[in-house]
């Protein structure tokens, strides 16, 4: 079939967040012969990417895009109709079999396309983008805007009568339910991982280990990763260990900074690294030098309904892990050994990450290869993508036999 894909990422290098997954499904797509046309803010080298991938881009250049890019808010908002534009004007030449879209703004595009283009569409949501925000100042999102928005992005895979809906995790998948769209048109996908990449660091002989605990998380750094609970969570493991280093590898955000500052002033002995943005290929090798993942997600819906890439990772590379108890995570995590669920505030959260640093290393090592086994068959990129792609080729072939 030929597809048309939309994202409001760069699709490559990967930048963070769901970007990364873009790559895989669109090389499972590629080698099923399948046409791909790709809808997407401008990448650095596109000639290279069309050669790498086997696609065609289509790119927008009218402003810069990215989660790191200034007046990022209000670039999303008008992105989709920009975006449609350019593929109806794509349509008019070529003849698109399905509409794919990634995120909550691609939808909006892909739900309009369907009727203007008469043509099946499926929305892939890989977080509750609006559910995010919850956790942030009020004067950033204002409760009643906010709630509006959040029935708004719910509303919109039955509003457009979208063909089939994909989702980062089951606890997403009952929310659309929820909000009246049909359960059997619903796939969760999960978030994955790539095992090329993410490799274990007992299979890389001689590698160093650090005498000092290294409690490491990766991400964006929104609001809702650093509130209270890992204010508080850090603070207290500063005063019981204070030989102990937190590592923060990502883009450094205001909400980053601002935690470094706070915590520097409120614990002046602690130790803090800082990597600034790490490509997705080289996330590993900043994990392999640590001693516990974190996850100090604040609670909101936007943070239950998500697949946690970290947990994925850190598993992936055998750390253990300790996170806050989102729903989605104990979902699909909480018979897993390797992980430690905390309640959602400081003090548990600090009490789990000394019960892993006491647990002794061989019994910790002990739990890896069950954790890394399950992360490899289920979670793998290739294995995600081929259960994506064929409810993808389901949802057309039915699609197609319909009209």
């Amino acid at each position: 079939m030929r597809l048309a894909f939309l994202t409001h990422e760069p699709f490559y290098p990967p930048s963070g967040g769901g970007s990364a997954e873009a790559v895989y499904l669109v090389e499972e797509l590629v080698r099923r012969r399948h046409e791909v046309h790709l809808f997407c803010p401008k990448v650095v080298d596109p000639m290279a990417v069309e050669s790498r991938f086997g696609v065609r881009l289509h790119e927008f250049k009218t402003w810069q895009m990215g989660r790191y890019a200034s007046l990022r808010n209000f670039k999303y908002l008008a992105y989709p109709f920009l975006l449609q534009r350019m593929v109806e004007a794509s349509a008019r030449t070529v003849r698109f079999d399905l509409v794919l879209s990634q995120h909550a703004i691609s939808a909006v595009t892909a739900g309009r396309l369907k009727d203007r283009l008469h043509v099946p569409v499926v929305m892939n949501f890989l977080d509750y983008l609006t559910g995010f925000m919850e956790t942030w100042p009020s004067y950033l999102a204002p409760p009643p805007l906010l709630a509006a928005m959040e029935r708004f992005e719910l509303s919109l895979p039955l509003k457009h009568n979208a063909d089939a809906v994909m989702t980062v995790s089951d606890t997403l998948a009952d929310y659309f339910a929820a909000a009246g769209y049909p359960r059997d048109r619903i796939l969760p996908i999960y978030y994955g991982y790539d095992s090329d990449l993410f490799i274990p660091k007992s299979l890389k002989p001689g590698h160093p280990i650090d005498p000092s605990p290294v409690m490491v998380m990766h991400g964006s750094f929104d609001h809702h990763h650093l509130g209270v609970i890992a204010r508080d969570a850090v603070g207290l493991i500063a005063q019981r260990r204070p030989d102990a280093i937190f590592r923060f590898v990502g883009h450094r955000t205001p909400a980053l900074s601002k935690f470094v500052e706070q915590m520097r002033k409120r614990s002046p002995q602690l130790r803090i690294e800082c990597t600034g943005f790490v490509p997705y290929a080289e996330i590993a090798s900043h994990l392999n030098s640590a001693t516990i993942g974190i996850v100090p997600y604040e609670e909101s819906t936007g943070t239950h309904c998500a697949f946690v890439a970290k947990i994925v990772e850190y598993l992936a590379v055998g750390l253990p892990v300790v996170s806050t108890p989102l729903n989605s995570a104990l979902r699909f995590f909480g018979e897993e050994r390797l992980v430690r669920f905390s309640e959602f505030d400081g003090k548990s959260f600090s009490q789990n990450i000394l019960s892993w640093l006491e647990t002794p290393l061989e019994s910790r090592r002990a739990l890896v290869p069950v954790a890394m086994e399950r992360v490899k068959k289920l979670l793998d990129w290739r294995a995600i993508s081929k259960n994506a792609i064929d409810f993808l080729e389901a949802t057309q072939k039915r699609a197609h036999s319909r009209s």
